[in-house]
């Protein structure tokens, strides 16, 4: 799993939390029986240092499972309706709550004292060594470098507030410039480019219903548009056209290893839930995009890349189907999980994606299940059954 192994000793006495019992809806449907075995049934045990956790949210909860061989260690009450998110580095996982941003030490699992308060916590951004926070409610935007988070303190960073609140998203590039979203609660319109000083430097309102980001090869980034997806890179903003008039790419996954990112595709405006089965691939260098038919559909939680660059979309018809970004071919569909059907509440459970290094970590509701899958052979590591349906899956992940 290269898996790197920490030999850091935990200090202090780790907090055990009561297990949450609100139980959860269930987002798929019915399938078949995983390969879990009844001895990799979730357990709990008394609360210690975990290596390369994992965390899953559930109706009033957090469960917190160790990286390699998926055991249930601690049980984290937290009632709401809660979403995770990395934190960048190896033992933070930002949790997104009701009342803010809270920060989780997952490797000692105990949540800290370290919050970002405000109303509709919502993207989280990695990127050169930052992490960003960006609170809807109030169009706050927290950056901050998640190994100052080690001394248990809330890290000093910088603060910038957009100005209208809107749903956005913000990144910190390399050299310090802030690219952050335009809009309010109306609507949304494009991005603008600051510098260190928080001197707009760049603009581009040609991006309606600006949603989600994602970073290439190169630092180019880009945020998705109903009618595109705006790229950043080298100081200027261009814009790869969707084929068609309405042509939204609302989330998008990057990868450092591949100059081409990988985005969801939807057509139809006035849908109540579309379910595309075209995902889209846009090189960030020619500013095309391209799309490629799936044969089934999938969800805003299926999208990831993987060690190579490869462009991973976990499918309702179970499979993990590996993409050639260069290309556009599908190499390779991996079992994954049974067929399953996206929920039309966004909030509701469904199997969820969530990579890291060679690994691939699928939750599947309808069995409780989470499923550990090697990318390189396709063969499904491990798999464990936990008390209650999952919702959200993620982890920790040291570097960018």
């Amino acid at each position: 799993m290269n898996k790197s192994i920490r030999t850091r000793t935990l200090t202090g006495t780790a907090l055990a939390l009561a297990v949450a019992t609100v139980l959860t809806a269930c987002g798929g449907e019915d399938t078949p029986a995983t390969d879990a075995k009844a001895g990799d049934t979730a357990r709990a045990r008394p609360a210690a240092q975990v290596e390369d956790p994992l965390v899953a949210t559930f109706d009033g909860g957090l469960y917190i499972l160790d990286g390699e061989s998926l055991e249930l260690t601690e049980t984290v009450d937290l009632p709401g309706f809660n979403r995770v998110n990395p934190a960048g580095d190896e033992d933070h996982v930002v949790v997104s709550t009701d009342s803010g941003f809270r920060l989780l030490n997952a490797t000692a699992q105990t949540l800290t004292d370290i919050e970002y308060k405000g109303a509709k916590p919502g993207h989280v951004v990695r990127h050169a060594g930052k992490t960003v926070l960006f609170t809807d409610g109030t169009g706050e935007v927290n950056v901050f470098e998640p190994d100052d988070l080690s001394d248990g303190k809330k890290p000093q960073g910088r603060t910038y507030t957009t100005a209208e609140a809107h749903h956005g998203v913000a990144i910190e590039l390399s050299d310090g410039r802030l690219l952050t979203t335009l809009g309010d609660e109306e609507k949304r319109t494009g991005a603008v480019v600051l510098d260190k000083d928080d001197k707009e430097v760049a603009r581009n309102e040609d991006c309606p219903g600006v949603h989600g980001e994602a970073a290439a090869k190169g630092e180019a980034v880009a945020v998705g548009c109903e009618d595109g997806v705006l790229i950043y890179q080298d100081g200027k903003f261009t814009k790869a056209d969707a084929p068609d008039a309405y042509g939204r790419t609302g989330n998008q996954a990057g990868s450092e290893e591949s100059a081409v990112l990988l985005g969801d595709y939807k057509t139809d405006p006035d849908a109540e839930l579309e379910r595309p089965t075209r995902v889209s691939l846009i090189d960030t260098g020619t500013a095309k995009l391209r799309l490629v038919e799936l044969g089934t559909s999938y969800s805003s939680r299926s999208l990831a890349r993987g060690p190579h660059g490869e462009a991973l979309v976990l499918g309702t018809d179970g499979a993990l189907h590996v993409i050639d970004p260069d290309t556009g071919k599908v190499e390779k569909k991996i079992p994954a999980v049974g067929e399953w059907q996206e929920p039309l509440d966004w909030q509701q459970t469904r199997p969820t994606l969530f990579v890291r290094d060679h690994t691939a970590y699928v939750s599947e509701p309808s069995r409780k299940a989470v499923h550990a899958i090697d990318l390189e052979s396709g063969k499904k590591l491990t798999s464990v059954t936990l008390p209650k349906a999952t919702n959200e899956l993620s982890g920790t992940v040291a570097g960018h």
